[in-house]
């Protein structure tokens, strides 16, 4: 088994000593088989800002952020298969529900959605995922 980090442009760079990602490989022909996402949250990987706009704007940054993350290592928001939500405020769980079922059209994954005390730089959501190929 090879564990390798994942880095892209696409979302924004780590703000702590962690990875975007971690792939996890344990097949002989190096195919990926899990990658464990980094929370993301609302900030724009060029700007390195937070989005404006509230919670619906920063799910769907967040979500994009994901995707980036995913694409980097050939996989698309369709090989997840659980994520977890942290909402700043649980009143904003039907927001941000409305923006995440439209990245999740199909078969939406597995999900755990928690209340959080805090968020980094603010975020009012941070979204992981597990995902697999």
């Amino acid at each position: 088994m090879s564990l390798k980090r994942v880095e892209t442009e696409g979302a924004p760079k780590a703000i702590g000593p962690y990875s975007q990602g971690i792939v996890v490989d344990s097949s002989p022909h190096g195919m990926t088989r899990l990658l464990v996402t980094a929370g993301q949250i609302g900030l724009d990987p060029a700007s390195g800002e937070m989005v404006s706009g509230g919670v619906q704007a920063e799910t769907e940054r967040a979500l994009q952020n994901l995707q980036a993350i995913l694409e980097a290592q050939g996989m698309s928001l369709a090989h997840v298969l659980k994520t977890t939500v942290y909402l700043a405020a649980m009143e904003d769980f039907a927001p941000m529900n409305e923006v995440y079922a439209r990245f999740f059209p199909e078969r939406p994954p597995a999900r755990s959605t928690v209340a959080a005390l805090g968020l980094p730089k603010g975020a009012r959501v941070e979204i992981e995922a597990w995902a697999a190929r």
